[in-house]
């Protein structure tokens, strides 16, 4: 009898013991998706290169980031806007009435990389600045629905209201930049230029920065076009036919097939995809015939934003223009490979297409280039580059705010503790 009840006690407690850890793995399943999501163990801690670069490095103590995960954060929570804005870092008060008095406009076209495309969005958004966002028509259903769901979350951010295939050097990656043109033309926002970017952009000037050197003698009334009269290297690119090949790559349609002049006897330039735009302008590019009939002429070749832009701005007629422009503007810190060893001194990263994407040992060259933008950086390659970047870009841009800093705008901590916020000289 004595044995069957320590059995039956044995089986009991063996029962209860199996109750409890299965009320545990199921409690922990039940975990809401986005507590579990900013557990800060997932960050990568700075790397010792980066710590230099930071301010307040002389002092020893550790920085730990926090709101790393971006990605599936947006993909799998359910939170609400406000709280999702707040765990995702966005700044939500005009950091200065400067920047409140000239409000920009950003046009960012997407296909890939999530995470590098929130990263940029919360880097460069104010409250009283205008986004447009195209998303390349042949992105994934699930990448579409996350930028959606957070674009949704913003009055003054939207989604290009015609979106592209968007192919490689293709006439689609120009007309994706008109098609968000034509869209913040249409925008109460009194913004005073307009800025373009890619999803592998990164600010390197703040918002702060940016509002002065657009205003700067030099730019205030005019538009930053980088580039000069189309040499014989790259004419090839506009009087043979191309075809684009969609969502693939653009081809040469025959070394025979030549085109046309350009309309309206214009001289050709050649420069930077990249430009600052004056509101004026926008409204030239979208009404001219003389802009409408360079945009028809510019489909069949190839690579057209990297003539568009420079060669309508070298018109005397259009608003802002810079006919006597060359290479001025310092829109983007591009590494390009033919360029090592004299613009800089090798890419500490790697080539894609000649340009480098950058690895941490890279920073100090883009700190010190002091433009607009850096070009480019990838999360899987070098995701050490950009985590340094983000947050040397964010401890500048609340350091030079003129409002109390708010904590959720805050991107690293100070130690072992949660509640101890980390911003260069402010964050002790």
């Amino acid at each position: 009898m004595r044995q069957l009840k320590g059995t039956k006690c044995s089986f009991l407690l063996c029962l209860g013991m199996s109750i409890i850890i299965c009320s545990v793995i199921y409690m922990r399943a039940r975990v809401p998706t986005e507590l579990k999501l900013l557990e800060p163990p997932s960050c990568r801690p700075f790397s010792a290169e980066c710590k230099a670069l930071l301010p307040g490095a002389e002092d020893g103590v550790e920085r730990n980031r926090r709101g790393c995960q971006v990605e599936s954060y947006i993909v799998d929570s359910h939170t609400q806007c406000s709280q999702l804005i707040g765990d995702l870092h966005f700044i939500t008060r005009p950091l200065s009435r400067e920047e409140e008095d000239y409000p920009l406009a950003f046009i960012v076209t997407v296909h890939k990389e999530l995470e590098l495309f929130v990263r940029l969005l919360r880097a460069i958004y104010m409250p009283q600045n205008v986004y447009c966002i195209h998303v390349d028509k042949k992105a994934p259903s699930q990448y579409k629905a996350a930028v959606l769901k957070l674009v949704g979350c913003f009055k003054n951010i939207f989604l290009s209201s015609r979106s592209e295939i968007v192919t490689y050097a293709g006439f689609s990656r120009l007309q994706a930049d008109v098609n968000c043109m034509s869209d913040l033309a249409q925008s109460k926002t009194g913004w005073r230029k307009v800025v373009n970017l890619c999803g592998q952009d990164f600010p390197v000037m703040s918002n702060l920065e940016l509002v002065r050197y657009m205003q700067s003698k030099e730019w205030r009334d005019r538009n930053m076009t980088p580039g000069v009269k189309q040499p014989m290297s790259m004419m090839h690119r506009t009087q043979l036919r191309h075809r684009e090949i969609t969502g693939s790559h653009v081809a040469l349609m025959g070394s025979r097939l030549t085109k046309g002049p350009p309309p309206h006897n214009l001289q050709v330039y050649f420069g930077t995809a990249y430009y600052a735009l004056t509101r004026d302008f926008v409204d030239f590019v979208l009404k001219s015939p003389v802009a409408q009939d360079l945009l028809e002429w510019s489909k069949d070749t190839f690579s057209p934003d990297e003539h568009y832009w420079v060669t309508l701005n070298h018109i005397e007629e259009a608003p802002g223009s810079h006919p006597d422009g060359g290479w001025e503007g310092n829109v983007r810190s591009i590494k390009w490979r033919d360029q090592e060893g004299t613009l800089h001194s090798g890419c500490r990263g790697r080539y894609i297409r000649d340009i480098c994407v950058y690895g941490v040992e890279d920073l100090p060259w883009i700190i010190n280039s002091n433009s607009m933008f850096a070009n480019k950086f990838e999360r899987d390659t070098y995701p050490e580059a950009l985590d340094c970047l983000e947050q040397w870009h964010r401890t500048k841009v609340l350091n030079q705010a003129t409002v109390s800093i708010e904590p959720p705008w805050l991107m690293a901590t100070r130690g072992n503790s949660s509640n101890s916020y980390f911003n260069g000289t402010a964050g002790a």
